[in-house]
């Protein structure tokens, strides 16, 4: 698999090719060419399916969202020579897969993984998954045994699942996060978390532990961002939500060189000075965007605002 760089999305769709072509477009366009697959529609020329593809490095990241298609790598498309594994996460469907004489119902919520140096099927109804192709050279030092993990379900109990599942879904909300340097971290990380869920051996869990590590916290500051107007934003609430304890929750933070309560402060701070520079914010009293963002004290809002912005509220909106 060639070494894979940094892109922005690229998006593939049905609806923009006219009737007839719209099949041999997915077959070749996307199939062959994008995934290196075989995809047999079967709804006929009726069919729709969409895509999003984003290359990292080392890394390529997929949502996919397609009506009922036999998808098959078979000699010809093993031929290219590609080692990576995929890892397929189904988001709502049903997928039957096959690959090194096993066969594995993958339900909504749960993943395997297949080999791409191997023959594999895939057949689904009408399916939203999200996707990774990974070198197997990323992998194969901290895995007990690639081959073994093919083809193989994994439930959608699996933490690590749930949490990369998590991360991506990060990810795609921004694409062109960070810089290059960012992005192979970002890459490491998917790589940790992916080997999680095939089963490390020991020295591989303590060096994939940085990506599970990295993925939690990722995913705590997301949900923080998104409860910041919540009076019950502490510590312990986000730590329950995270089955986590408080003490855990307070390391994940300390390592990252923060505190829990710095990093809310910080976030409110930051949401409260996007609102009162924003125009479409103009009819709201400063009083209104504090508490929006989750200030229950006023005073303690704009002491904290001078010191970080160097300039009150009323100052920044000019009033």
């Amino acid at each position: 698999m060639p070494e894979m760089q940094d892109s922005l999305p690229v998006r593939f769709a049905t609806a923009a090719v006219q009737g007839r072509e719209r099949v041999p477009f997915w077959r070749e366009s996307f199939g062959r060419h994008v995934v290196g697959v075989n995809i047999e529609p079967l709804s006929g020329e009726a069919f729709e399916a969409e895509a999003t593809v984003q290359a990292w490095p080392g890394l390529r990241t997929m949502s996919f969202a397609s009506d009922a298609a036999h998808i098959r790598r078979s000699g010809d498309c093993v031929a290219d020579g590609d080692d990576a594994l995929a890892l397929l996460v189904n988001m709502g469907g049903a997928m039957a897969i096959s690959q090194s004489g096993r066969d594995v119902s993958v339900e909504q919520g749960d993943a395997t993984v297949l080999l791409h140096a191997e023959p594999s099927t895939v057949i689904h109804s009408q399916v939203d998954f999200q996707g990774l192709i990974v070198p197997r050279s990323a992998l194969a030092p901290l895995v007990t045994n690639v081959e073994d993990a093919a083809a193989r379900p994994v439930r959608r109990q699996n933490a690590a699942l749930r949490l990369l599942v998590a991360y991506l879904n990060i990810m795609r909300e921004d694409p062109s996060l960070g810089g290059p340097e960012l992005h192979h971290l970002i890459a490491t990380h998917v790589h940790d978390l992916v080997a999680t869920i095939m089963g490390t051996h020991r020295d591989g869990a303590e060096i994939a532990e940085r990506g599970v590590r990295a993925a939690r916290l990722a995913t705590i500051k997301s949900d923080i961002k998104a409860h910041l107007g919540s009076r019950s934003l502490g510590v312990s609430t986000v730590a329950a939500r995270h089955k986590l304890s408080r003490r855990s929750l307070q390391a994940l933070f300390e390592a990252a060189g923060i505190t829990f309560s710095q990093f809310v402060l910080e976030q409110r701070l930051a949401r409260a000075h996007r609102m009162l520079v924003d125009p479409r914010h103009a009819d709201q009293t400063i009083s209104a965007i504090a508490l929006a963002v989750g200030f229950g004290d006023i005073s303690y809002f704009n002491r904290n605002f001078r010191r970080r912005y160097g300039a009150t509220p009323s100052e920044l909106r000019g009033v």
